[in-house]
């Protein structure tokens, strides 16, 4: 035995060479069967075992023969995926005269959920985000849901689906084979029996995530300021015709076999970023006080078929769809240090977590002057606040951004826009930056352990007291509530503008509702699927929040919104 060793070790000895190559297809061999491993345990995990393994082939089949491609589906075991989608356009409210579906390539079954609700109890019905409408056959070659869609074969979730859905502003999501996620505007199939959408979600076993070839679909709740995404444009509503038209818009051509589509990209390329439908006419242009898309109409007024689209409206001659491209409104887009430092220090003073740095973004792009900080934040400076490196008492800057709220700090300033939020959302939006960054989410396994009632203890009285100490020590206090700047956005920032001692140029205005949103907006739904507040919590942030309100009424100012204040137990 020693012999055959001692041959082994020369041989190597005089070849290292070979001794190297021969570890490197020893690791090389390992690696693979590593991996092979892995593969056969991702498809083989859960409570069910080999069905998955069966469900998990059935879909690959299936993506294989609507693809073309095989190996689609280990693509998706990896990461999620979205299905290329052709582009679709078209209100979900499309309805022919006499409110029938429009015949041709489809039908809108979205009236007919009520059969689908028996056999489901009031919490599947409704859990505050979604409503449950029922089950549906799904084609592949014709979706039932045509907006785009997401896959996850180990972590899919009903609210995963339903968030992803919602943040980019589907009025749908369904749900198939446990794992794969639909979106859309309009349900284009016909119901299927209860029975046929049985299959568990492959992240929640105690939810069904439809089943082959069918759809769990659920109406989402989309919050108020959420937009309505139709390809490439967002839809902004029924418009009456501006009493002249040419100086509202003008760009305008007509255009055979109109479209949705036919319009948006005729617009973009002109680079004016909205595209208005009058019929057979396409209109561009921007908003302006001719055309301030302020006086929404009802949106049935605007119901006229597309010549070349049968489920889109492309309004007439006296009530305009409009849409906004993804053309970017230069109006208000330049922004410069002051020309003059100036001698007076106005704050924008808020509680984290109560939109200061958005209320800064809406501050910069309606003046055109960048604004200042207490602090410096790297992350802010990177994302175009340049003011954020200037020394807060530099003067070159329109006003200067600050949390806090001691006597000495506030009388360093000669006047402050003070910004507040509803204290319950203000403390989640904090706690999500503070956990997640300025537009990100906290973990639920921060939502869930001690961080949260700690966070709540701390930070709950402090947003009362940075009020009350502005109030008391502020001089030349200007208040601004965070959702009535949300609601009436134009006339809240046209006071702010003005309370800044600048002019206000109402076409950057308009340019401002446009683009509002910047960087800083966490959109969808809520991330959470329970109310983190105990009531011991709830008890607690209601007395501070009537403290504030009595103390903005012996300033002779409003109250607080009626949304702040506690409901009747």
């Amino acid at each position: 035995m020693a012999r055959p060793l001692l041959k082994i070790q020369r041989y190597f000895r005089r070849k290292p060479v070979r001794f190297f190559s021969f570890i490197l297809l020893y690791l090389t061999a390992g690696s693979l069967v590593f991996l092979h491993s892995g593969f056969v345990g991702d498809s083989s995990t859960g409570e069910n075992g080999g069905r998955d393994t069966m469900v998990a082939s059935g879909i690959g089949n299936r993506v294989a023969s609507s693809d073309g491609r095989g190996v689609g589906m280990m693509g998706r075991v990896l990461k999620d995926t979205r299905r290329p989608t052709p582009r679709r356009y078209g209100p979900p409210w499309m309805k022919g005269a006499g409110g029938k579906d429009w015949e041709g390539r489809g039908v809108d079954y979205t009236s007919s959920w009520n059969r689908a609700l028996k056999g489901r109890n009031a919490k599947d019905l409704d859990d505050g985000r979604a409503k449950y409408i029922g089950c549906y056959i799904d084609d592949t070659a014709k979706r039932a849901l045509r907006g785009v869609s997401f896959f996850d074969y180990k972590k899919m979730t009903v609210f995963r689906c339903q968030d992803n859905c919602a943040e980019r502003g589907y009025l749908y999501s369904g749900l198939e084979f446990g794992a794969e996620c639909y979106c859309g505007h309009k349900i284009q199939a016909p119901n299927a029996s209860e029975s046929e959408c049985i299959m568990q979600c492959k992240g929640d076993k105690g939810n069904l995530c439809g089943g082959a070839n069918r759809l769990s679909i659920y109406r989402l709740e989309l919050s108020q300021e959420s937009a309505r995404h139709y390809g490439s444009a967002i839809f902004k509503g029924c418009f009456h015709r501006p009493d002249n038209v040419t100086l509202a818009l003008p760009i305008s051509a007509v255009i055979q076999n109109m479209s949705v589509e036919k319009c948006v990209d005729m617009c973009t390329e002109k680079e004016l970023s909205l595209a208005v439908l009058a019929g057979d006419r396409c209109l561009c242009g921007f908003p302006t006080p001719h055309f301030s898309l302020h006086e929404m109409e009802d949106e049935d007024l605007c119901l006229h078929r597309c010549h070349g689209e049968e489920f889109e409206s492309c309004g007439n001659d006296e009530y305009f769809v409009v849409y906004q491209t993804q053309v970017q409104d230069n109006r208000c887009m330049d922004r410069r240090f002051l020309p003059t430092r100036s001698k007076q220090l106005i704050a924008l003073a808020s509680f984290p977590g109560a939109g200061n740095t958005w209320a800064r973004h809406l501050i910069e792009l309606a003046t055109g002057f960048y604004t200042g900080s207490y602090y410096f934040d790297g992350s802010l400076y990177n994302k175009g606040f340049k003011g954020e490196r200037d020394h807060w008492r530099s003067g070159r800057t329109i006003c200067i951004k600050t949390h806090e709220s001691g006597k000495k700090e506030i009388e360093a300033f000669d006047a402050s826009i003070v910004m507040i939020r509803n204290p319950y959302k203000a403390l989640m939006a904090e706690f999500n930056r503070k956990y997640g960054g300025h537009i990100g989410f906290a973990s639920q396994a921060h939502w869930r352990g001690k961080e949260w009632p700690e966070f709540v203890k701390n930070y709950a009285p402090w947003w009362a007291s940075h009020t009350l100490d502005w109030l008391r020590y502020g001089r030349n206090v200007h208040v601004v509530h965070f959702e009535e700047l949300k609601r009436e956005l134009f006339s809240k920032l046209k006071d702010m503008v003005l309370f800044l001692d600048l002019e206000v140029a109402e076409d950057r205005l308009l340019c401002v509702e446009g683009q509002k949103d910047g960087k800083f907006k966490r959109s969808g739904l809520r991330k959470l699927d329970y109310d983190p507040y105990t009531p011991e919590m709830r008890t607690s942030i209601d007395e501070l929040v009537m403290t504030v309100d009595a103390s903005l009424k012996k300033r002779n100012m409003a109250g607080v919104p009626k949304e702040y204040r506690p409901t009747p137990r």
